[in-house]
């Protein structure tokens, strides 16, 4: 029997691991949509040092919804642990990838380097959870598949990728499962964007499903009706008058080019002043390059623009020297970095830097898990622990949902509803327990549809 065990996105919006199992031809064959790092609570980063409950040797296929870390940043160490299948996406998603894993490998290098110079980890000596050279060795197993067309993987699958809306190359994924002469089809939502946003097009119409696998993380909120041109303009005008700084932690990968389209509008608009844009993240600089080369993948308004991300006075930082210089800054400007939940990059210095001035502001421009600095901020932290140290929290803090790269409760049913037929059994993922049980009765009252919350490593046979 067809077999869907839940590895990860359970009970929390991070860690996204789904496998599939299929006996067919005397054999079974395994494959994993999506293959995410745990974030967030050090209980569920400890996930990650954990084995999997399989040897991944024993895994054939991968397939990517899109390139964001909590989806694809598994996948070094994955490989390290005997993986020797194929990694399968569309050519966007693999380019990202070809950047954001080898930055998480730094990433992870330099912070276990960090903390054994100031002494902070229990570990002796600490490790990063893989290498940049392991990362490398992991995009070697990359195959790309184009979007809207199925295309067969192994004996037992055939995907199908669809716009999700959510960042560049962010899909959908129609897998039907094929054991023996039977059949039968699971939809994975991936992480679903939001209807009429600024640069992406809108979620695809969804297939036809027996099974169907969706994300839930704004499944129990709205985000506000307010414009992401009317907040961004308020918030940078009224910080600039007092002469501070905002601090905009944010994903290198969709967010970071969607601020810099907002913020390039507001200033071709002058409802901005033209002021200095920092962005701190050689991966943002890169990333925007393919957010340009990748035109089509985009709507109109987009597509018509020349230069649609270029603010007046934009600086890209790509070397540790040129973000070090951004601390001297004492006029207004605006700072972009990443980690968007302030989890880890070059974010922390701005913030340990900014936080303790009230003219400054930190603007959070997306969802911040629990067990994030992001979210302690958001929860009205007085103090924030950052390279093992206490800083005070003195800057105003905001939180604009406006520029949420993910679906609200009503977009979520507006994408189910339009789901041809009812399912046999929809499962809700990537959302915390409150966010979850919200949609779920929504989904139960509203369109009749069996649905389960899988706890981790949890399997289901599929009929």
């Amino acid at each position: 029997m067809a077999k869907l065990t839940f590895l990860g996105a359970t009970q929390c919006v991070t860690g996204s691991k789904f496998l599939v199992e299929a006996a067919h031809n005397g054999r079974v064959e395994r494959l994993l949509v999506d293959c995410g790092l745990f974030q967030g609570s050090k209980q569920l980063r400890q996930r990650n040092w954990d084995p999997l409950p399989l040897d991944p040797a024993t895994i054939d296929h991968v397939v990517l919804t899109h390139a964001h870390i909590d989806h694809t940043g598994y996948l070094p160490r994955l490989v390290r642990d005997g993986f020797r299948g194929r990694i399968h996406s569309n050519a966007a998603t693999r380019d990202l990838c070809g950047i954001m894993l080898p930055d998480s490998a730094r990433l992870q290098e330099e912070d276990a380097e960090h903390a054994a110079y100031k002494g902070y980890s229990k570990h002796d000596p600490p490790l990063p959870l893989y290498t940049e050279e392991e990362a490398q060795e992991s995009l070697g197993r990359f195959t790309t598949i184009p979007n809207h067309d199925a295309h067969s993987i192994g004996s037992a699958f055939s995907v199908r990728l669809l716009t999700a809306g959510h960042i560049l190359g962010s899909a959908s994924i129609e897998l039907t499962v094929k054991e023996n002469d039977r059949a039968a089809t699971i939809l994975f939502s991936g992480d679903l964007g939001r209807y009429g946003q600024p640069i992406l097009e809108d979620p695809a119409a969804p297939p036809r499903a027996d099974y169907v696998v969706c994300e839930s993380t704004y499944g129990d909120r709205e985000h506000p009706a307010e414009s992401p041109h009317d907040a961004l303009a308020e918030v940078v005008t009224r910080v600039i008058k007092r002469g501070g700084a905002v601090v905009m932690p944010a994903f290198a990968v969709g967010r970071t080019q969607q601020l810099m389209y907002v913020l390039r509008e507001l200033e071709d608009w002058q409802r901005i002043p033209r002021l200095p844009v920092y962005v701190d993240s050689p991966m943002a600089a890169r990333v925007t390059d393919f957010y340009l080369a990748y035109r089509e993948e985009h709507d109109a308004d987009y597509r018509r623009e020349e230069d649609p991300l270029n603010t007046g006075e934009v600086h890209f930082t790509r070397s540790v020297e040129e973000s070090k210089q951004i601390n001297k800054v004492s006029f207004p400007c605006v700072i972009i970095s990443a980690s968007g939940m302030a989890t880890g990059g070059r974010v922390l210095h701005h913030l340990a830097r900014r936080l303790p001035d009230s003219r400054n502001a930190v603007l959070l421009a997306g969802y911040q898990a629990e067990g994030t600095r992001g979210r302690a901020l958001l929860e009205g932290a007085k103090k924030l622990r950052i390279h093992g140290e206490d800083v005070p929290v003195k800057a105003e803090v905001m939180h604009l949902t406006q520029f949420s790269a993910h679906a609200g409760r009503s977009e979520l049913l507006r994408w189910l509803r339009a789901v041809p037929a009812p399912p046999r059994q929809a499962f809700l993922v990537h959302g915390e327990p409150d966010a979850m049980q919200s949609l779920a009765g929504a989904i139960r009252d509203e369109l009749r549809w069996p649905v389960a919350l899988p706890d981790y490593q949890q399997s289901f046979e599929l009929q």
